[in-house]
């Protein structure tokens, strides 16, 4: 049976925020939390962007539930025996309630050391090489690794959980979804194709969860929902490559206003209509994920939560 979680945007929200957030979605009857992890939001009306393990420290204190980053790149803005170190605290922390979701990034938060931006099947080679050395971290033994992208001599983590961390890997094309089957503990997309999650267990995936994300955004008036998720989430729909290439919020804004209202009405659920929610919902659980966490657009959570656990969750149940 499909679960469903709740989205933490780091984009758009404060820590403080974020943190009261998951109190409601935990209360709404959601079961699991994604949280993103950015450097930048995508544009400067999202207007956020907090150190992402700061806020998942607050977390672990502060609501019963699973925590995953959606998703962290442990390829070039931060070297994976770092990262590796940050999610294993982030486990002891949540008592083990914590996945690892990596990709393989974006220009907008990985260029900002002036690092080279690689192409993308570079960057996957690179991830495959960043996952094997956070697997080899987590054991608690003392590692070295010269491998074509990464070096690490004589590190050990001394804090690390009983358990192994699952690394879930996020995927947006063929060829990620193939490196996801191959090296992952489980597979991350955000649209309901079944096609992907076929080509994951084709790839090594076999039975493992997979899981996926989408954004509404609810509002008793559907016009000003629209308005909303058009204002802050426009980049969304850009097509192709363009979210990996481009470098700053500000080329972001340009490239959205391209986007019209009518497009982003046509491809996210706005408004009041819970018929329209449960339905959308729906799409990603008839697609065959395991879980599906929801984002709401905006600044009203509460009336979100609210709606969400009265109107529909239950007829997802």
């Amino acid at each position: 049976m499909t679960e469903y979680g709740y989205f933490l945007s780091s984009e758009e929200h404060t820590p403080t925020e974020l943190v009261e957030q998951a109190r409601m979605a935990e209360q709404a009857g959601f079961t699991a939390l994604w949280i993103s992890d950015h450097y930048h939001p995508w544009n400067d009306q999202q207007g956020q962007s907090p150190f992402v393990w700061s806020v998942i420290g607050a977390l672990s204190q502060a609501v019963s539930l699973p925590v995953e980053t959606a998703v962290t790149c442990p390829v070039i803005r931060t070297h994976p025996a770092v990262i590796a170190q940050a999610a294993a605290t982030s486990a002891v922390q949540l008592g083990g309630r914590f996945r690892l979701g990596v990709g393989s990034g974006e220009a907008l938060n990985e260029h900002i050391l002036g690092d080279l931006w690689p192409e993308a099947s570079v960057r996957l080679e690179m991830l495959e090489e960043a996952v094997l050395v956070m697997r080899q971290l987590f054991t608690g033994e003392q590692i070295s690794h010269h491998g074509k992208h990464y070096t690490v001599e004589n590190a050990r983590l001394y804090t690390v959980p009983d358990e192994p961390i699952a690394i879930d890997v996020s995927a947006f094309g063929p060829q990620a979804a193939e490196v996801a089957g191959r090296i992952g503990d489980g597979f991350i997309t955000m649209a309901p194709d079944a096609s992907a999650i076929e080509r994951f267990r084709r790839s090594g995936g076999g039975n493992k969860p997979v899981y996926a994300g989408l954004k509404v955004c609810w509002n008793t008036d559907e016009e000003e929902a629209i308005r909303t998720a058009h204002r802050l989430w426009a980049n969304e729909q850009l097509p192709g490559e363009l979210p990996q290439i481009l470098p700053t919020p500000r080329h972001f804004e340009q490239a959205s206003e391209l986007v019209t209202a009518d497009r982003v009405a046509q491809n996210v659920t706005c408004g009041p209509d819970a018929d329209a929610h449960v339905a959308a919902v729906k799409e990603y659980a008839d697609a065959g994920f395991d879980t599906v966490y929801i984002n709401q657009i905006g600044k009203d959570q509460q009336g979100f939560f609210d709606f969400y656990r009265t109107k529909v969750l239950p007829q997802l149940s």
